[in-house]
């Protein structure tokens, strides 16, 4: 009799990479707008699965401009913040901001307003206010924000936090 495998299969997997991208674009409707950013930012052909903003601990997290891999039409699973102006002389700023803990995890926020500094500052209050009710320190806040300014075609500013890329099964 061959005694059971009793040796660990349990591997850790290896850890999340989540790429944070600013984009602005520009087009004759706000979509066709909204679609030019997500090309810009390199997450476009993807169906967009919009997250809550939790951080899974051990995450790796980087700035990125290279276009995500995946297949026309996977799902891509993402933070975003996103800001619109359609009107000449109108400002937009779209915002991410996070704290991470590697140990803890950490938490994204998302804003979008007249200016990057009020972007800024609702960012930093929303994040002192969530980490204080969770009564966890994270560390520093980091922020990423990007301005679009309509001149004469609705333009639209992108912030997103791009987790991963999922196919989908067929039975």
């Amino acid at each position: 009799m061959i005694p059971p495998d009793t040796s660990p299969t349990r591997t850790d997997p290896a850890p999340l990479h989540i790429t944070v991208r600013t984009a602005v674009g520009g087009g004759r409707t706000l979509l066709s707008a909204f679609d030019a950013a997500l090309l810009e930012a390199g997450v476009a052909n993807f169906n967009l699965i919009v997250l809550s903003s939790v951080i899974p601990p051990g995450t790796v997290l980087t700035r990125d401009t290279t276009t995500v891999a995946g297949t026309h039409g996977d799902r891509l699973y993402c933070v975003e913040s996103v800001a619109y102006a359609d009107h000449p002389g109108e400002v937009v700023s779209a915002g991410l901001g996070w704290v991470f803990d590697p140990v803890l995890g950490g938490l994204f926020v998302e804003h979008t307003g007249g200016s990057e500094a009020s972007v800024d500052e609702q960012i930093r209050l929303s994040l002192a206010d969530m980490a204080h009710s969770r009564g966890i320190d994270y560390g520093e806040v980091s922020t990423a924000i990007v301005t679009a300014h309509c001149t004469t075609t609705p333009v639209c500013a992108l912030a997103i936090a791009a987790y991963s890329v999922a196919g989908w099964t067929t039975p």
